[in-house]
């Protein structure tokens, strides 16, 4: 087993997407992380999952020491995400895994999505310290110098990892409710003050807001700090770790309740900016819940697929069966779309970090319309194949409960679907950025009468009474997620045509369009229940087949 050998696009993407250097740099990594993920990391992260952290808050002589015990199964699974692949090192500095420069993002969450369909849990502290590393050296640079290279260390002597402290009792979404206080002490400052989800609270780096005495009320009172686990003198910090989550999912690594007690602390960036650069990690965050719900949703595509090969029923497979090929078929094409988005927001992030503006503001909006479409998608996907394996779906044996169990997370971390949706309000708002996207996306014969009307709708939607447009913009924020996937998908589809003659993407890309015009799998393209082991395995597919585009 070969998770990157059994995905169906994620090499041919990759071809379109990447520069000719960077995808013959990329290749060996796809082929050596795709079989460690389907063999020992999937191993290691059952074992993880099944034995999860625990606190040990005194040791023998009564000290308080607040200190986390991992599994094995934990620490070899970090080791393969933080030293053997450098996940969370590549976007930092150049000569990770032999690249020249620093990683495209392209290529970080293309491997994160291998990974992650293995072990879903790593991926929080290793997105947060990947994150840490990123807003440290966009707004603090000089000062965190030392930081910036242990986060973004390969070596397991000098790496360190990174955590985001930021919901509290009184205001997890409110974050202009934060209580935490700042004191100034000359060099440094304390904070004082308690937060209620704190993932990865053992943390080497951990960066935090707190209220700035004298710099104004809600989010503008607030700064960025960073608390060390170790004081400069080597001392422990005076982070107290309460007591650890007993989270639904995501078992493998740990989330706690944290005090401050006066802790050390020293300030990121411009203080008055602080909630600024909170958002920059927190966007960035979200992207990384867009990228682990496609990884889930394809592990349990792939279940799913392996599954109904191997069952009979009433002496037919049931791959075969009319009923389950069309359950199969909008879990298969809304993975391949979500692919496609994920992968097209890295690269707009990665020409935005070359000083692009107006792929800044595409990611911008890509960001939480990922999240909020794909984090909800993965919880039906996950739960869709947990139903087709029956009863053993069920049963903690099999990798199905542990998928739905962690689908759930990306919905609500970083924000709720309902946060989520008012964010992409706010950007069109202030940006008007569904026409960003019509602009961008909307000159595709294909999907131009779609972007048409989306365009219009938006404008008609920000007409509307405050509390009307809050009521609508889920549902048309999914319109407009769906839009860009099916551009994409068409995108991806003129490439192959014109580079192979291969018809297989068109053919998901007309499917997945007829989907968005009528959810009834009978009103697919005909070729699409003619080629359904193509669609879900990959294999050529005869273009003159797919432009006949004959009804079910």
């Amino acid at each position: 087993m070969n998770y990157a050998d059994r995905d169906p696009a994620l090499r041919p993407l990759l071809d379109r997407i990447l520069s000719a250097e960077d995808r013959t740099r990329v290749e060996p990594l796809l082929a050596e992380l795709g079989e460690v993920a389907a063999g020992d990391l999937d191993r290691q992260a059952a074992l993880a999952d099944a034995n999860p952290p625990r606190l040990v808050q005194y040791a023998a002589d009564g000290t308080r020491i607040d200190e986390i015990v991992f599994h094995p199964a934990h620490d070899r699974a970090a080791a393969i995400a933080y030293e053997r692949f450098g996940l969370a090192a590549m976007s930092h500095r150049p000569g990770v895994l032999g690249w020249p420069a620093k990683v495209p993002h392209t290529v970080k969450y293309a491997l994160s999505y291998l990974y992650v369909q293995a072990e879903f849990g790593m991926a929080c502290p290793l997105s947060m310290t990947d994150s840490a590393a990123r807003i440290l050296r966009l707004f603090d640079p000089e000062r965190y110098a030392d930081e910036i290279a242990a986060l973004s260390s390969t070596d397991p002597e000098l790496r360190a990892t990174g955590a985001m402290f930021m919901t509290e009792k009184q205001g997890g979404t409110d974050v202009g409710r934060t209580a935490t206080v700042a004191t100034e002490q000359g060099g440094h400052w304390i904070l004082t003050g308690k937060k209620w989800f704190a993932s990865n609270p053992g943390a080497d780096v951990m960066l935090t807001l707190a209220r700035v005495p004298g710099q104004g009320e809600g989010t503008r009172g607030l700064g960025m700090f960073l608390v060390p686990r170790l004081r400069p003198d080597g001392t422990r910090n005076a982070v107290r770790i309460d007591r650890l989550k007993d989270k639904l999912g995501s078992k493998s690594i740990a989330s706690g309740e944290v005090t401050l007690e006066e802790a050390y602390a020293t300030p990121v960036g411009q203080l008055t900016d602080g909630f600024r650069q909170m958002a920059e990690m927190l966007n960035v965050s979200r992207l990384s819940n867009a990228m682990r719900a496609t990884a889930l949703m394809r592990r349990a595509v792939r279940e799913s697929v392996d599954h109904t090969r191997g069952r009979e029923v009433f002496g037919t497979p049931l791959f075969d069966q009319p009923l389950m090929r069309a359950t199969l078929l909008p879990m298969i094409l809304d993975t391949e779309a979500a692919l496609h988005l994920v992968v097209e927001a890295a690269a707009r992030l990665t020409a935005a970090d070359d000083g692009d503006a107006g792929a800044r503001a595409l990611v911008r909006v890509l960001t939480p319309l990922a999240k909020h479409t794909l984090c909800k998608r993965a919880r039906t996907v996950t739960g869709e194949a947990m139903e087709i394996r029956g009863g053993n779906g069920y049963i903690e044996d099999w990798v199905n409960p542990r998928l739905v169990r962690d689908a759930h997370l990306g919905s609500i971390w970083e924000g709720s679907s309902n946060v989520i949706a008012l964010d992409v309000l706010r950007c069109m708002r202030r940006q008007s950025a569904h026409r960003t996207l019509a602009d961008t996306y909307g000159d595709r014969a294909a999907t131009a009468d779609r972007w048409d009307l989306l365009r219009k709708k938006g404008d008609a939607l920000l007409e509307l009474p405050a509390d009307e447009q809050e009521m609508r913009i889920g549902r048309y924020a999914d319109e407009l997620t769906r839009a860009v996937m099916a551009t994409l998908l068409y995108e991806q589809a003129d490439h192959e045509v014109r580079a192979t003659g291969d018809g297989r993407a068109l053919l998901v890309a007309r499917s997945y369009s007829a989907l968005l015009d009528d959810s009834d799998p009978a009103a697919l393209p005909r070729p699409a229940l003619d080629h359904f082991a193509e669609l879900a395995d990959g294999g050529r597919v005869p273009l003159a087949d797919v432009q006949e585009n004959d009804r079910a």
